[in-house]
């Protein structure tokens, strides 16, 4: 007689026990949201939780099918320039700093209702850090407020973020209608216009204030910058403390983070190590700060040929054909300094300049970069880059703006004004309206009705052929298709049921207006340190649950849990757009509470009377 794990324990034991898993190695672990999905997925199959012939079900979930429409959609709608004139057109010039941000925030979120939220934000963030710049006051204070804008605003439709996906996906599961493009409406508008007026007139004198020097260009925190001691460079023969005390002395803020010796890495911490001729030095310097502090130390900038990788030796030898023609045109180039920051799921992500030959491809320089006092850099061109890294690039214009679109790069400084086929822009408007009309009114279903779009779009130019499958963030897409799978084996296997009945034992509580109270911020804490589609995709078999169990309307419930997953305001992790201005803002991770906490207890004090006033506990 074969013998299982299924034999020694229920059900519902293992699957909590993978949905532990699953929690811990979001919280804790290093590996990627979409590969902890997939290692979840897996497990439920092997310990057969999840049937074999159920296994990718969620690959082909009308949520998981929406979501990639609407990703690509976002991405034409930026190519095709609508958004920009939008942002261009109603952004006043000469507007003070609080009509600024309030114009700046009411976009964000408006935009964020019909499209990707990491896109709103990435649209708008140069024309905060202008507006900023403009009003002599750090970026910071501007792009906290914006970010958690463009959050709020995904809560208002159906499309406008995936957990409000995830939640009509298992409504409409537990054998009942989907919920339709304008139900969020009600609540979520109520919570957007209330976090919005909070922000504008009180919140964003919350936020650090974390300086940086406004300028021409954007700088943020301090740079990480590889430099080479010359062969006449004072810096021979001194220690690292006695280099860093001349820094001080001159009134520069810098330090020397590490120290390279050939192939060798040297501590740093040592005071007593001295600096030889030839050695590369990791200095940590403002920007600013950092001609003046090469000058005083004697040493350069390390040249832009010196950059080699494993393909530079072919890209080498076709290049030297060509060299006297292109030593032509080289005086014509336009060589500027620029600061990138790299956005989520960006080809980069992993990767060094080394891995992409950014000089050998691109001619363009890494500078510096700039991860917020992290010191685990070790050479810059060969550092694994991460979501929020600043980079500085040295090299041509055209050069930069090619790299930074093929790479997903967002420049900082204000870009220069591109003309958009207006004939275009306004085609993509009519083609969003009608899928939007077709979604809202039940011709079709949210996701028919987007591939619809993609399609249009797509027949129309709007968005290139090339580019459909570049705009999809597929890792978002795994995790959404793995985490279906999971969810339905909490309610089969009656998980949601023991876990709710424990909980309203726990508590010791019949009123559903507290049990309310609690799954709301029980799904913003985790959705603060996990993906918020993962955090739903977990919350809605129990709310359910709870809800039956209760005996009350299980869609106040579940618009519950749709609020609080969307509210990822209290760390940089939960949500991308908190991620994204990580760097841009000079932000350090215990930043964000500051106004996340204020405005998670306003999200709970707006939404929970306006549950109770839309969605009744008594249908």
């Amino acid at each position: 007689m074969e013998f299982t794990i299924m034999d020694a324990m229920p059900e519902h034991l293992l699957v909590i026990t993978v949905v532990i898993a699953i929690i811990l190695m979001f919280l804790f672990g290093s590996l990627r949201h979409d590969v902890v999905a997939l290692i979840g997925l897996l497990s439920c199959v092997l310990l057969g939780l999840v049937p074999e012939t159920q296994v990718f079900n969620g690959f082909s979930h009308p949520a998981v099918i929406t979501v990639a429409g609407v990703l690509i959609i976002s991405s034409g709608l930026q190519s095709s320039g609508v958004l920009n004139l939008l942002a261009n057109r109603l952004l006043p010039k000469e507007a003070g700093l609080i009509a600024s941000l309030s114009i700046l925030c009411l976009i964000g979120a408006f935009i964020s209702a019909f499209m990707n939220n990491v896109g709103a934000m990435a649209l708008l963030m140069p024309l905060a850090i202008s507006v900023a710049s403009k009003s002599e006051v750090p970026p910071g204070k501007l792009l906290m407020p914006l970010s958690f804008c463009t959050i709020l605003g995904g809560m208002i439709t159906l499309i406008g973020t995936p957990p409000n996906l995830i939640v009509s996906g298992f409504r409409e599961e537990v054998n009942q209608a989907p919920f339709q493009l304008f139900d969020f409406a009600p609540v979520g508008g109520a919570v957007a216009l209330a976090g919005i007026l909070f922000v504008v007139l009180i919140g964003w004198r919350l936020v650090p204030h974390r300086p940086a020097k406004l300028g021409q260009d954007f700088e943020s925190g301090s740079y990480l910058t590889e430099v080479i001691v010359s062969d006449e460079s004072p810096a021979i023969g001194q220690s690292l403390t006695q280099l860093e005390k001349l820094l001080e002395q001159e009134g520069i803020d810098g330090q020397l983070v590490a120290l390279h010796r050939g192939n060798l890495r040297l501590r740093p911490a040592l005071p007593w190590r001295q600096v030889a001729r030839g050695d590369t030095v990791l200095l940590e310097v403002e920007p600013q700060n950092l001609s003046n502090a090469l000058s005083l130390l004697g040493m350069t900038l390390p040249p832009a040929e010196a950059e080699t990788d494993a393909n530079s030796d072919a890209s080498t030898k076709g290049e030297n054909k060509e060299s006297d023609s292109e030593e032509a045109g080289e005086s014509h180039k336009e060589i500027t300094f620029q600061e990138y920051v790299v956005m989520p799921n960006s080809p980069l992500l992993g990767r060094s300049a080394l891995d992409i030959g950014l000089s050998t491809r691109f001619g363009l320089t890494l500078m510096a970069i700039s991860r917020q006092g992290q010191h685990s850099i070790h050479r810059l061109k060969s550092t694994p880059l991460r979501t929020g890294d600043l980079l500085l690039l040295q090299g041509d214009k055209r050069a930069q703006s090619t790299f930074a679109s093929g790479y997903g790069c967002l420049p900082l400084a204000q870009r220069d004004l591109a003309l958009y086929d207006t004939s275009k822009a306004l085609l993509a408007i009519l083609i969003l309206v009608g899928v939007l009309l077709l979604s809202g009114i039940g011709v079709m279903s949210s996701a028919s009705a987007f591939i619809l779009g993609v399609v249009l779009f797509l027949l129309t130019g709007i968005i290139p052929t090339g580019q459909v499958y570049d705009a999809v963030d597929w890792p978002v897409i795994v995790l959404l298709g793995s985490m279906m799978p999971v969810a339905e084996a909490m309610s089969s296997t009656g998980t949601a049921s023991w876990i709710a009945q424990a909980g309203l034992g726990l508590f010791n509580t019949q009123q559903p207006e507290v049990i309310l109270v609690l799954v709301i911020v029980l799904t913003m804490t985790l959705s603060d340190f996990m993906n918020n589609a993962a955090t739903a995709a977990l919350m809605c078999p129990i709310a359910n649950s709870l809800a039956a169990q209760l005996g009350v309307n299980t869609d106040t419930f579940l618009m519950a849990v749709a609020v609080g997953a969307s509210c990822s305001f209290l760390t940089p992790i939960g949500h991308q757009n908190n991620t994204l201005i990580l760097g841009p803002g000079g932000f350090r991770f215990g930043d964000y509470w500051r106004l996340g906490l204020p405005m998670e207890l306003l999200v709970v004090a707006v939404a929970l009377p306006m549950l109770l006033l839309i969605w009744p506990l008594t249908p």
